[in-house]
């Protein structure tokens, strides 16, 4: 405990060191102005008995206990005008983290894209003070949730993602895999699949314009997308990150605007940390027409070369641990910052003022009697 006034405790001390002399010296001079008066006779035979030498007792005991209430009370109330306070050191760290979650749509990762969000909206929810975005893509990229801190509106968006990869795992493998041709879907099945197809629609309208001569699939324009979602790219203030998953399955019809390899070379210049999350090898879709060694390495060598992580769905490793282990990279580390906090400490003087304001004043009472 230190004391941010010190000089009221000096003034203090120095006034009733000077106040008890003045009595001390009252007391003196008030006891010889009746040394020489005249005596009482037969005083030792009343002062011998008992209850003299009782009440004797009581009264300086008594007389003491006021005394040294008052001189305590004095004494806290000096301490608490000298305001008592303690320092601590807070360590806090400063959030400013922009994360942007970057997703591969293609109906091969509907069961990881929906784990992922699923276990995104807990981790969302737990955020104070941290930007958010979601970006998607297949052909064209659309940013479905700019970076914002509205928490309640990001879970909203995640959740209607998730419903839309649950309808497309029952449009595909109810559907897509079983018919050939929507005429032989049965009658009591094809009004489901006329409403999935047309909610479908609605979110793929964007992410598969233009998919009939540009292909699916374009990794690099995906993550290209993401990274410039990010305003003002130059302010190293933010700390900066992309969770992105994909199998890395690029179908592209003619050249990309941005390769996957351009795309992680921009993201390394401009600070910007990408961890990847790629499906299990029983996972993988037509492992026939793509090499899944090879398109794991692609992307794997991409996260790493911005100074990521990159993971591997399998059965031992759940997406919750993955997010898990993201959120201890030290890419993911925030400013951090010292303050001294002063905190004032009046309870234990106060409590004494109290305490001795009530023993003098009951010792002075029962005196009176």
């Amino acid at each position: 405990m230190e004391l941010m006034y010190k000089e009221v405790v000096v003034a203090g001390g120095c006034v009733l060191a000077a106040a008890l002399l003045i009595l001390v010296i009252v007391y003196r001079k008030s006891k010889n102005e009746f040394a020489g008066g005249t005596k009482a006779a037969n005083t030792m035979r009343i002062r011998s008995t008992d209850l003299y030498r009782k009440l004797t007792v009581r009264y300086f005991a008594l007389s003491a206990l006021m005394i040294t209430s008052i001189i305590g009370a004095i004494g806290s109330a000096v301490v608490l005008a000298a305001r008592p306070f303690k320092t601590s050191d807070v360590v806090s760290g400063v959030r400013k983290r922009d994360i942007m979650l970057c997703l591969d749509v293609s109906y091969s990762l509907y069961d990881l894209n929906s784990e992922i969000t699923d276990y995104l909206k807990g981790v969302v929810s737990g955020l104070e003070g941290d930007r958010f975005g979601v970006s998607i893509f297949n052909t064209s990229s659309v940013t479905y949730v700019p970076l914002t801190d509205d928490y309640d509106y990001i879970i909203d968006r995640l959740d209607e993602l998730n419903e839309y990869f649950a309808m497309q795992k029952e449009y595909f493998e109810n559907y897509y895999t079983v018919y050939d041709d929507e005429r032989l879907i049965p009658d009591d099945m094809i009004d489901r699949y006329r409403e999935l197809t047309d909610r479908l629609d609605y979110f793929e309208a964007g992410t598969l314009y233009d998919n009939w001569y540009r292909g699916s699939s374009l990794i690099g324009e995906g993550l290209g997308t993401a990274l410039y979602s990010f305003p003002y790219l130059n302010d190293s203030e933010r700390t900066r990150v992309i969770i992105m998953s994909t199998d890395n399955e690029l179908n592209a019809f003619g050249k990309e605007v941005l390769n996957l390899q351009e795309a992680s070379d921009y993201c390394r210049k401009n600070k910007v940390t990408v961890f990847g999350i790629f499906p299990s090898e029983e996972k993988f879709y037509e492992p026939d027409m793509y090499d899944y060694s090879s398109c794991l390495a692609g992307f794997k060598s991409a996260v790493e070369n911005t100074g990521g992580k990159f993971y591997i769905r399998t059965r031992s490793q759940s997406v919750s641990e993955i997010v898990k282990d993201i959120q201890k990279q030290e890419a993911m580390l925030v400013k951090v910052v010292m303050t001294r906090q002063t905190q004032d400490l009046p309870e234990i003087p106060f409590i004494i003022l109290i305490i001795c304001l009530a023993i003098g004043c009951t010792a002075g009472l029962v005196l009176q009697k």
